[in-house]
Order: structure tokens, then C-alpha cells, then sequence
């Protein structure tokens, strides 16, 4: 597997605040934006980076307050999570791209779908949900990483993450994963559990036009494959697939994943140009 040449930037998304994006060193091919999840950062791409980076332009970047990117002082909305990923479209120079997000990524992806669908030519939303309840866990978490910082939240995490046969047989990946973790900004993370206290997409998922694909892990106990259904009623043509692994499936079940989301990105530009 050739993993395709590209470079880190740093992108102003508002005055002052820049986030890290990994750009392809072409943008001719398919534009695909990936997006993490909470408490990772891009690197949780990786698995997909090398199997699709020589088909597809893959911008990834680590999401405000997550990785190498700015981590301001809240508050976070989900309305700042999708503009910015406008901002970075626009300084890309990038009309329309498919977007594919994880768990939090994922709900940002339903939001520019709602709000800003021109900028879309597809959403894959994957191991998510149009809302997190309940909220105080989210906010008992984000006082308690503000208070004590991210290491006492990372083997809970990765149990949740991962299956336990995916944990033996990738030790490797999972110490990555268990850094990755562990070095999110305190104030980034919190202040994205801020926003999966109160997002609640439902109401705005039928506004969502573009070609959706839904992947699930049919082990996730944060995101079961049933609140994938849920998206998938909502909106008009969405497709789902259910995949081996827990809530991180992208690295858990890379082959499937590549898979669902190269037929997918074959799919929507199909239907751009019939």
C-alpha cells in the first residue's frame, strides 16, 4: 500500500486560531476530508491514509482542541466544529468534497450537511450519532479532565474504542492510540464534551440532501449500530453498513472501511456527473 505524498499546514479557521491539516500533495482526485473523533487526532487515519491515499486527495486534520491543533478556551458549539472545516475548504480552495467523520467528526459532518450541503458532494458518517445524551456524563467527564488531566480517562477509553481481540492483537496500535489519548489538550477535550452535551442534530437531519453513507461497528457500545439506523430513517437515500470492530472502526476493520468508503466516493461522484 503507496501512501501518497502530502504536507502538515497550519490553517487560521478564525482570527487566531490555526489548525494542523494534512494536505495531499495534488487535489485532482476525489477530495476526501476526514474527520476524528473525540479525544484522537488524525492520526487515527492512518489505516485508511495508506490504503486509499493513491486513489483519493485525502485532507485530514486534527480537530480544534485535538492533536497538534490550537486548543482555545471554550466555549465550543458544533456550529464552530463545521465552519471549521468551511474555513479550511475555503482556504484549499475546495468547492465541494465528500466528508468523512468519526463519532464526533461525524456529527460535525451532519451539521455541514444542514447547514452548509453546497459545500458536499457526500457524508460518510461513521461510528456516530445525531446526539450523545445524557449530558452530564459529558460534562462530569470534561470537569474531571479539566481538573485532573486526560490519563485517568484512557484505559476506560480504549475498552470502549476497541475490542478486547483487536486490543491483544494490535498492542502496538493501542499504546499509539493510548498516547494519542493521553496527550489531547485538557481544554480541547473538555470543551468538545461541552458540545456533545448539548448538539442534538434530529431535528436538521432531514435538511441533509447529499449521498450518506452510515458505517457502524456492530461491537460499539458508545454508538451501536441502532443509532445508526436512526440516521439512516431520517434521511431521504441513506445507506448503511454494519462493520466487524467496536467504535473505532476505521482502524479495527480498515480493509471494510476502505472499502465502504471507495464504493461510496464512486457512488456520489456517479451521481455528480449523471
Amino acid at each position: 500500500m503507496a501512501r501518497a505524498a502530502s504536507r502538515i499546514e497550519r490553517i487560521e479557521v478564525e482570527p487566531g486560531v490555526y489548525l494542523a491539516v494534512d494536505i495531499p500533495s495534488s487535489l485532482s482526485k476525489p477530495v476526501i476530508v476526514l474527520s476524528n473523533s473525540i479525544g484522537a487526532s488524525m492520526g487515527m487515519w492512518d489505516e485508511i491514509y495508506d490504503r486509499l491515499s493513491d486513489q483519493m486527495s485525502l485532507v485530514r486534520y486534527d480537530t480544534r482542541g485535538h492533536g497538534v491543533s490550537d486548543a482555545p478556551t471554550g466555549p465550543y458549539s458544533i456550529e464552530r466544529l463545521g465552519l471549521d472545516v468551511i474555513a479550511i475548504l475555503d482556504a484549499l480552495k475546495i468547492q465541494r468534497a465528500v466528508f468523512c467523520g468519526l463519532s464526533l467528526g461525524g456529527l460535525t459532518g451532519m451539521w455541514i450537511g444542514a447547514n452548509r450541503g453546497e459545500r458536499l458532494g457526500g457524508l460518510v458518517l461513521a461510528n456516530t450519532a445525531a446526539n450523545f445524551p445524557p449530558a452530564s456524563m459529558w460534562r462530569e467527564r470534561a470537569a474531571a479532565v479539566r481538573t485532573s488531566g486526560m490519563s485517568s480517562l484512557v484505559p476506560a477509553t480504549l475498552e470502549r474504542w476497541f475490542t478486547k481481540a483487536f486490543r491483544d492483537r494490535a498492542p502496538e496500535r493501542i499504546e499509539q492510540f493510548a498516547e494519542m489519548i493521553g496527550a489531547t489538550p485538557s481544554e480541547g477535550y473538555a470543551g468538545c464534551c461541552d458540545v456533545l452535551a448539548v448538539a442534538d442534530l434530529r431535528p436538521r437531519l432531514s435538511d441533509v440532501s447529499c449521498p450518506v453513507q452510515v458505517i457502524c461497528g456492530g461491537h460499539d457500545p458508545s454508538t451501536p449500530p441502532a443509532r445508526g439506523e436512526e440516521i439512516v430513517a431520517a434521511i431521504k437515500g441513506a445507506q448503511m453498513a454494519s462493520l466487524d470492530a467496536a467504535h473505532i472502526s476505521a482502524v479495527e476493520a480498515p480493509d471494510a472501511f476502505a472499502s465502504e468508503l471507495s464504493k461510496f466516493v464512486s457512488r456520489a461522484v456517479s451521481a455528480k456527473t449523471t
